[in-house]
């Protein structure tokens, strides 16, 4: 049976990326509204309570009011690509891999992972809940993403500008709002240090976990790490644990889309310090290829179906 699908905010990137997903998808009928329609509020409420799914790629407060337009007697789902909702109460944190496939699909509310905490959290949750890594170490997250990872300003600074910029650090007035969404879904004591950057790349993210393996106690192995990341991702088709570690990392101008997340563990010969690494696209595993697996999930389809994956 066909599922009726809105995309609140369908021309914005993760709204396209996810309607090109959709796209010859037999089992979802998009509901598509014209730019005047987009602008009118009552024809959006319309659209929103009609669909069987909605996805809503929108800013925060946009989102908020989204939600509060569908009753609640409407039938329909949803799944919130921004970061509204994602520490909320009865909202279900959509990365199935650590909340479970089955929490997702049976979710009415799911809200999507951030890019950043998507990497942060499939290296370091299982770990933490597996006691390999202690609940209250002070992490931090290195990470970098093509530009279409920092967000609507930030995209338009770095357009402007780009053409003599090679980086860009950000978030340096700290409380970025991914901290809250990484700790909570991690079960940290304290909030991880978050250091965020982008590069003249449209696309792609490195996130990268530094661990002084030596100090915390115990002394997890790197070889502990790996066989435990390996193991709680066996059955994923989507994340990956890698068993080659290269000699470097490239982020390439012209990365191309992709919906999976590979995982690496790297370490010190003498095993007393490590860097966990979660190689992802900002746009795939991060933001519209998450909102697609979700929606296969709580559609009760296969979850990989109209994900680009390798092979």
């Amino acid at each position: 049976m066909t599922q009726t699908v809105f995309i609140d905010g369908a021309v914005g990137t993760t709204g396209l990326e996810i309607r090109d997903r959709l796209a010859n998808r037999g089992e979802f009928d998009l509901i598509v509204l014209d730019e005047a329609q987009r602008e009118d509020t009552a024809t959006r409420r319309e659209a929103l309570n009609a669909a069987d799914f909605a996805i809503l790629c929108l800013p925060d407060d946009a989102a908020i009011d989204a939600v509060d337009m569908i009753d609640r007697a409407s039938r329909t789902r949803i799944i919130d690509a921004s970061s509204a909702h994602r520490v909320a109460a009865n909202w279900t944190y959509g990365l199935p891999e650590l909340t479970g496939r089955s929490a997702v699909s049976q979710a009415r509310l799911v809200s999507n992972p951030g890019c950043y905490p998507t990497g942060f959290l499939a290296l370091v949750a299982p770990l933490v809940r597996a006691g390999l890594l202690p609940a209250d170490w002070p992490f931090s997250v290195n990470a970098v993403s093509g530009y279409s990872g920092g967000g609507k300003a930030l995209i338009a600074r770095f357009e402007e500008d780009q053409t003599d910029l090679a980086f860009r650090a950000y978030g340096l007035g700290f409380g970025h709002k991914h901290v809250a969404e990484m700790q909570r879904h991690a079960g940290l004591t304290h909030a991880p240090l978050f250091a965020p950057a982008v590069i003249p790349a449209f696309r792609g993210m490195h996130v990268e976990v530094p661990l002084p393996l030596g100090a915390i106690s115990g002394t997890p192995s790197p070889d502990a790490l790996r066989d435990c990341l390996r193991e709680f991702y066996a059955d994923s088709a989507v994340v990956n644990v890698s068993d080659d570690i290269p000699g470097e990392l490239l982020l390439h101008a012209q990365e191309q889309a992709h919906d999976d997340m590979q995982l690496m563990v790297f370490a010190s010969d003498d095993g007393t310090q490590a860097r966990l690494v979660a190689r992802l696209d900002n746009l795939g595993k991060g933001a519209s290829g998450a909102a697609v697996q979700n929606l296969n999930l709580m559609a009760g389809l296969d979850e990989t179906k109209g994900l680009r994956l390798p092979g």
